[in-house]
């Protein structure tokens, strides 16, 4: 392919890729398939679009359209070349508020195109569970629905035109048209591509035999979702076949067609009016599956706008995710399902009502048995809850996952209990389980049976209950797939579930429309065996790595990568808010996504390999933007935790390549500190006059426009040992504080350790430092782990005798206390795991501590100013992954008339020395403009900026010329007296 590549990079103003690392990244999507492709590339505008066709066409090789790279059955997945646009067409074209219609290019991301145009009081109404990175290209693809579906039905009822390219690179609009409009077109005896497909579907669709046939065939009218082949169904339905139908619009064939008809440049949709803004939604709890799918029924003759199953095992699943823990603040107790009902209403009170009538009904019936209204901004929580379902399933250890092979079956609501008792019969003499979630108020609920498909007995069983569950939707005349596609998945069975005849109606179409089979061949019409082409083979063995960091919780290191299942959640954008992955925000590149980081990682470690598995430059490049924020621990469901994993790597590809001199600088900071510190003003100088700082940056690497951190005249750890004894014995105890001395307190904000110390002590606190090391932050943060390990230990055998729950430690840096419950456990040796945890449970942030003496009433808002105060808070990463910016939020506002408001921004871009790296710097500030610099630029002249992480302050620093205080110095400073 790399001649061909060369030829082709001379014909477009796009990128094309064909090394390995970058088709690695594309070789798989959310399914369980991986192909690799021949290239990758970028196109930049229609033209390249048309150049690609033109190319494919004559060198006989495949286009594969491709966005987020969300689709679960395998759509994006194929040896050819991958053209992604999501970077490129990702524009808002036009809005038309008087027709409510919006034409966007297809790299838009669905959430983000409701956030513009509720500026419009319009929005579009299919909702997937992938929304906040789902573009619209892959919606119409796969003619996506969501939980709203009962009243905004699918991406196919909601798409007014499509334009785009014909496989002979002729430029197209389908789009609604007259009965006279579709017969002078269908008449023409014009020799174009476009003439031959309008004359094909009328020659197929007039005859009276094959409606009949269709209207047989294809799944019943009942079931709302339904991606069988192509949408025949739906064109047969329309003028001029059907008297009275709807005019016939073949963008509603293009819906679904899987990027296997045309190449899509725009689309047209339809918007809806803004909904009424009262919603609540009935979250009941149930003994059992059965239950809650007799319920649905109930529930659904009260016209809800959704109605969603979640069954224990993902209930459970969220348990163990720190992110999705915090949304579970609606359950009681261990139910076997939950019906998530949504009421929409102009009042509040219609909504009570509804909600009231509905719990009446089932309680009469015996069905449920706690029935909480959620309203207001918790509804956010509970969909959160729901739609993350698909990843938090792949927490579950080992190599048998819930795999998606029948996760897209639809039948009507009505037969949905009898389905669903048929499948469990099914799968129970299959001996296996089964996981339930879904659109149960629109038949359709995902179903995922746990398999192992690295061995030949789970490719076995892959295709058995495929190949059983097909005959049970045939069974109840429903769709293999609602809204997530045929894909490579179900192709194959397309066949068996229309007949012979109608498969003959498909492939019919796709030669007319694509004669040369360049646009996603193997898709929906002659699809390879669903059982080929997989992520993993019959005998895939996953290699035991030994590690510094304890993995056996992810039983090693591999299967702690594979937890990713590719549902694309890292790719969300910094209008979606949330942290994770901010060089994605920042870059749009997929290489810097977590699902990325962790697809090289499943790659490259099973290589054949001489003597270490890590020693591959290809891991070495998808980690170097990455952060270390922490933040996919916590937001990706499936817990994917890549700062954990890269920190791995680097230690063991360090061991096969050496240590650069910069990351050995950077890790041993404190003892460069430490011999600063006997002469501060010099080093002082030495960073801030304009020729030696210049020297200084270019010989360690860094950024020639990042300032550099100061040091203070004295460190806090001389002030404390020369202030202790007045320090000793507060005016009146309330009992002692251990205060975790880190190395950035110590050194460069030993003032604001001073005032800490002081906050405390003046609070009534007897405040001590105990004898203890560095926090190894920097270590860690650059992959030096036997060293961090070292310092682990020293730090948990000094501490364990001071640290317990009636003396916590307490700290003001959060990375660097934080690592007490995090990484520390992880590091040390099993028989120091004890105490590790136990000082894991009593080290808080300052912020976790005070408010834990307010809620005791040993400090309360007298004890500060009475006057007004605007506070602007940025939350560092560690803390809002590993922690809650919460507490800081309510300690800032124990001045009764101070009022916090946290920016919505994610990582600030400075990450430890991420930021200083030359390399990095632009990335750096690149992530800062997406919401922290904009927002501190424009608040008002007294509004103070607060952010707990030093790395943030000193970013916004750089970025804005603001000052940022650590929450400690305000409150200090409200004191009524100091």
């Amino acid at each position: 392919m790399k001649p061909l590549a060369d030829i082709l990079s001379l014909r477009i103003k796009g990128k094309v890729f064909t090394d390995e690392l970058i088709r690695a990244l594309y070789a798989t999507d959310a399914s369980v398939y991986r192909e690799m492709p021949l290239a990758v590339v970028f196109p930049q505008d229609e033209e390249d679009i048309r150049q690609l066709i033109l190319f494919a066409r004559e060198n006989k090789v495949a286009l594969i359209p491709r966005t987020a790279g969300t689709s679960l059955a395998g759509q994006v997945v194929g040896n050819g070349i991958v053209v992604d646009v999501s970077r490129t067409f990702t524009r808002i074209l036009e809005v038309n508020t008087a027709e409510s219609w919006v034409r966007v290019q297809p790299g838009v991301v669905r959430d983000e195109l409701n956030l513009y145009l509720a500026e419009y009081g319009l929005f579009f109404g299919p909702e997937t569970s992938t929304s906040n990175r789902a573009m619209i290209g892959g919606m119409v693809g796969n003619n996506s629905c969501g939980a709203n579906s009962l009243v905004y039905g699918s991406t196919r009822d909601n798409i007014l035109e499509v334009t785009g390219f014909l496989s002979d690179g002729s430029k197209v609009v389908f789009k609604e048209l007259t009965v006279d409009e579709f017969a002078e077109k269908s008449l023409s005896s014009d020799d174009s591509l476009e003439a031959a497909i309008y004359r094909q579907i009328n020659g197929m669709l007039s005859n009276p035999v094959n409606q009949k046939k269709i209207e047989q065939s294809f799944p019943k009218s009942s079931v709302h979702r339904r991606n069988t082949g192509y949408a025949l169904d739906v064109l047969a339905r329309s003028a001029p076949f059907k008297s009275g139908g709807p005019n016939i619009n073949l963008a509603q064939l293009i819906a679904g067609s899987e990027g296997t008809l045309m190449f899509i440049t725009e689309i047209k949709l339809k918007c809806h009016s803004l909904p009424p803004k009262e919603k609540g939604v009935l979250c009941i709890h149930f003994h059992s599956v059965e239950e809650a799918l007799k319920a649905n029924l109930a529930a659904l003759r009260h016209r809800p706008t959704a109605s969603e199953l979640m069954d224990d095992f993902i209930l459970n699943c969220t348990k163990n995710n720190p992110e999705q823990n915090k949304n579970r603040f609606f359950i009681d107790g261990d139910p076997k399902a939950l019906l998530v009902v949504e009421f929409t209403k102009p009042t509040k009170e219609e909504i009570e009502a509804a909600a009231h009538l509905l719990t009446d009904e089932l309680k009469k019936a015996g069905l449920g048995y706690h029935y909480p209204l959620v309203t207001g901004t918790d509804i956010k929580r509970v969909w959160s809850l729901r739609k993350a379902a698909l990843g938090v399933l792949f927490t579950t250890p080992g190599d048998a996952k819930p795999v998606a092979v029948i996760e897209d079956t639809s039948v009507a609501a009505e037969d949905l209990p009898n389905y669903v008792t048929d499948i469990k019969k099914m799968l129970q003499s299959l001996n296996t389980t089964c996981v339930f979630y879904g659109h149960a108020g629109t038949g359709e609920l995902h179903l995922r049976p746990l398999i192992n498909l690295k061995t030949g007995e789970g490719h076995k069983l892959f295709r058995k209950i495929a190949e059983d569950t097909a005959k049970l939707v045939k069974k109840y005349r429903g769709s293999l797939s609602g809204e997530h596609g045929d894909g490579r998945l179900r192709g194959e069975f397309i066949r068996y579930m229309v007949g012979d005849e109608i498969y003959s109606f498909f492939k019919e179409l796709k030669r007319t429309w694509d004669p040369n089979h360049i646009f996603n061949p193997g898709k929906i019409v002659e699809t390879p065996p669903m059982d080929t082409s997989l992520r993993y083979n019959a005998s895939t063995e996953t290699p035991e790595i030994e590690t510094i960091f304890d993995f056996s919780r992810e039983r090693g290191y591999i299967r702690a990568a594979e937890f990713c299942n590719g549902s694309g959640d890292c790719r969300k954008t910094h209008l979606s808010g949330g942290t994770m992955c901010p060089s994605y925000m920042a870059t749009r590149d997929e290489m810097h996504t977590t699902r990325a980081r962790a697809n090289i990682l499943r790659e490259y470690l099973r290589k054949p390999y001489v003597k270490n598995r890590f020693n591959h430059y290809e891991i070495y490049r998808v980690m170097d933007l990455c952060l270390s924020c922490k933040a996919c621990k916590s937001e990706c469901p499936s817990g994917v935790d890549v700062t954990k994993l890269k920190a791995e790597f680097l230690q063991h590809y360090y061991e096969a390549n050496g240590v650069p001199f910069r990351t050995r600088l950077i890790a041993n900071i404190s003892r460069l500190n430490a011999l600063a510190s006997l002469a501060p003003a010099l080093y002082n100088f030495v960073v801030t006059n304009s020729f030696t700082t210049k020297v200084l940056k270019h010989l360690a690497g860094f950024a020639s426009k990042r300032s550099l951190p100061l040091l203070n005249s004295t460190t806090l750890s001389r002030w404390y040992r020369k202030e202790k004894r007045m320090l000793a014995r507060p005016s009146s105890s309330k009992g002692k504080v251990l205060f975790f001395n880190d190395e950035f307190t110590n050194y460069n904000d030993a003032e604001i350790g001073r005032k800490a110390v002081l906050l405390l002590n003046k609070l009534g606190y007897e405040v001590i430092i105990p004898p203890h090391v560095e926090s190894g932050r920097a270590c860690l943060s650059k992959g030096l782990l036997k060293k961090a390990r070292n310092i682990a230990i020293e730090n948990i055998n000094q501490l364990s005798q001071w640290v317990s729950e009636e003396v916590p430690l307490v700290g003001l840096e959060p990375s660097a206390l934080l690592t007490f419950r995090d990484e520390y456990i992880d590091l040390v040796p099993d028989e120091m795991k004890p105490l590790a945890r136990n000082i894991a449970r009593n080290a808080l942030l300052f912020e976790e501590f005070l408010l834990r003496e307010v809620k005791k009433g040993n400090v309360s808002s007298e004890l500060f100013v009475k006057e007004h105060r605007k506070i602007l808070l940025h939350g560092h990463c560690h803390q809002k992954s590993l922690a809650s910016v919460e507490p800081t939020v309510k300690m800032l506002s124990l001045p009764e008339n101070y009022k916090v408001e946290v920016i919505p921004s994610g990582c600030c871009g400075m990450a430890g020395s991420f930021g200083y790296e030359k390399e990095h710097y632009e990335v750096s500030m690149k992530i800062g403009e997406l919401v922290l610099f904009p927002t501190i630029r424009k608040k008002e002249a007294e509004t103070l900026v607060a952010a707990p992480g030093t790395s943030c302050r000193h970013q916004i620093k750089d970025g804005t010329g603001e000052r940022a205080y650590h929450p400690v110095e305000i409150l200090y400073d409200a004191l009524r007296e100091k």
